[in-house]
């Protein structure tokens, strides 16, 4: 079988379909793929303390159908309910970072 010379690593993909970093079709991905990963991670940690959307909105003076929603990446997230849920909800601490 003789090697395919074609293949491409995820960035050049990327890259090739959403331009360089910067541009504003490949910035729309990126924050797309931001607020994704977000929701995710809280699916995660959820799930990792045994506990159902509800409980977890329980706890953090919210309810399910908004808990669903965030990990679902239908509705954005304040910083102050995103820590709210981190810390009185999963007993986590929220760590945010700037790269430039």
């Amino acid at each position: 079988m003789k090697p395919q010379n074609n293949l491409k690593s995820l960035d050049q993909f990327v890259e090739e379909q959403y331009g360089k970093k910067g541009t504003s079709k490949r910035d729309k991905l990126e924050k797309g793929y931001e607020t994704f990963k977000l929701g995710f991670l809280i699916q995660q940690a959820r799930l990792e303390k045994g506990m159902t959307q509800e409980e977890l909105a329980e706890k953090c003076g919210t309810n399910k159908g908004y808990i669903s929603k965030i990990e679902n990446n239908i509705k954005e997230v304040r910083i102050s309910t995103l820590q709210k849920i981190v810390e009185l909800g999963l007993g986590g601490h929220l760590e945010l970072s700037i790269k430039l």
